[in-house]
């Protein structure tokens, strides 16, 4: 199942260091937004948010977002960053994710994909060739759909965090507190 693991795991999107991006080459990063930036609920971005993407800018890292949320979300949270956004996406298909990542200069060795869902945002990054980082939910939904999801990826996840014993452990629910290596 690498096709479903992520590169590198985060306790949060504030965790991944511009610097640490930099240092791996990472020029173009794809963001998802709800539960990976904000909650569903969050219809703007906050100051940490904010700030966060101005340090990437700074360190000359661009960003985007790529979400499968609907327009009118997707433009509300980006209408005070002003980032280049593709909404209504089809992740985990790869196809506007590449028309996004090339806009950007991007290609498969300078960008990542960042996200909080195995079977979308790892997906997609897999799909296109680039880093996948992944990040655990901010606050997930409750419905039976996303609980089933969740559940699938905890089995993805139970392997990965074999394999790497090190990574911080995103999985719902986990006693496991670990210190996890920046990128």
């Amino acid at each position: 199942m690498p096709y479903f693991q992520p590169d590198y795991t985060f306790a949060s999107y504030r965790d991944v260091a511009p610097e640490a991006l930099r240092a791996h080459g990472i020029e173009v990063l794809l963001l998802d937004i709800d539960n990976t930036l904000a909650p569903y609920e969050q219809p703007d971005p906050d100051e940490r948010i904010t700030a966060w993407l101005s340090a990437l800018a700074a360190a000359g890292i661009r960003t985007a977002f790529l979400s499968n949320n609907h327009e009118a979300r997707v433009t509300r949270f980006n209408e005070t960053l002003g980032r280049p956004a593709v909404y209504d996406a089809g992740k985990p298909s790869a196809r506007k994710g590449k028309r996004l990542m090339r806009a950007l200069g991007g290609n498969k060795k300078n960008t990542a994909m960042m996200g909080d869902q195995v079977f979308t945002d790892v997906w997609t990054a897999r799909a296109l060739g680039v880093t996948a980082i992944l990040v655990p939910p901010i606050r997930d939904k409750r419905n039976a759909l996303t609980r089933f999801k969740r559940y699938l990826e905890r089995g993805v996840l139970r392997r990965y965090h074999r394999r790497h014993p090190d990574a911080y452990d995103t999985r719902e629910g986990s006693s496991i507190s670990k210190e996890f290596a920046h990128l």
